[in-house]
């Protein structure tokens, strides 16, 4: 019965945040989503309803993929790689999509990498 209540409340915190979060081709939206043991970032363009790019604990190209898990250490690592796969496609600029996530912990980590790594959102 409580979980069923999170569940709802966070699937309206999601629906809050994709009324004003739309990406386009020249800024996508950068779409963040934390399971219990994997990281996921896709760069989509809802004009099209296309994903330009996408990154992951699970990705086959990630180095040390079976060490990676849903933890700060581990965002920071696809915070890179999402911001690199970004470039290679010709994106430079994002909207932030954290998918009812608060803005802190893994979640403020991944941000904070893919910035560095030259992403503007």
């Amino acid at each position: 019965m409580r979980t069923q209540k999170k569940q709802q409340l966070r699937q309206l915190r999601v629906w809050r945040i994709r009324k004003k979060v739309v990406g386009t081709a020249e800024r996508p939206r950068m779409s963040v989503r934390f399971t219990g043991e994997h990281i996921y970032v896709q760069f989509i363009d809802d004009g099209k309803g296309v994903t330009l790019a996408s990154a992951s604990t699970r990705a086959k190209a990630q180095a040390d993929r079976a060490s990676l898990g849903a933890n700060v250490k581990s965002a920071i690592i696809v915070g890179k790689a999402a911001a690199e796969a970004a470039k290679a496609n010709g994106i430079s600029a994002v909207v932030f999509d954290r998918s009812g996530a608060r803005y802190h912990g893994k979640v403020k980590a991944l941000a904070d990498a893919a910035r560095e790594s030259g992403l503007k959102f």
